[in-house]
């Protein structure tokens, strides 16, 4: 059940970017196309945050205590990046025009994942 919160989290987080940004495009030719699109492109987007982006945090630690954790939004775009790189390279049309908009998309996938898993239930916090 936690898996299918995480996996609807990440395709409604994904899916505001492509709504509220032109540079990040999910063309598909149907509604049902575009939500299996979407929940694919969050799977992709969990794994690389759960495996990729632990190193890379630790990695530029030094960098994100400097910034005092402004660099995180670095990271985050990166993340969203190679999401891209992957997608595409799954067949999937998934794709982010450049840097400053994976930095501003990045920040509106963090708020609806907030949103979204206050709201959502958990079966785990229930216990």
């Amino acid at each position: 059940m936690r898996f299918l919160v995480f996996l609807v989290a990440n395709a409604l987080a994904v899916g505001a970017a492509v709504w509220l940004f032109e540079g990040i495009t999910l063309p598909a030719p149907d509604d049902t196309r575009l939500a299996v699109e979407l929940v694919v492109v969050g799977a992709i987007f969990g794994v690389v945050n759960a495996v990729v982006r632990p190193v890379v945090r630790l990695l530029s630690l030094p960098l994100i205590v400097l910034t005092l954790g402004l660099f995180w939004l670095v990271v985050n775009a990166a993340m969203l990046l190679l999401t891209s790189a992957i997608s595409e390279a799954a067949g999937l049309d998934f794709r982010v025009d450049g840097f400053g908009t994976a930095l501003l998309g990045s920040v509106v996938i963090s708020l609806v994942l907030l949103v979204v898993t206050a709201v959502l239930p958990d079966p785990e916090r229930r216990r």
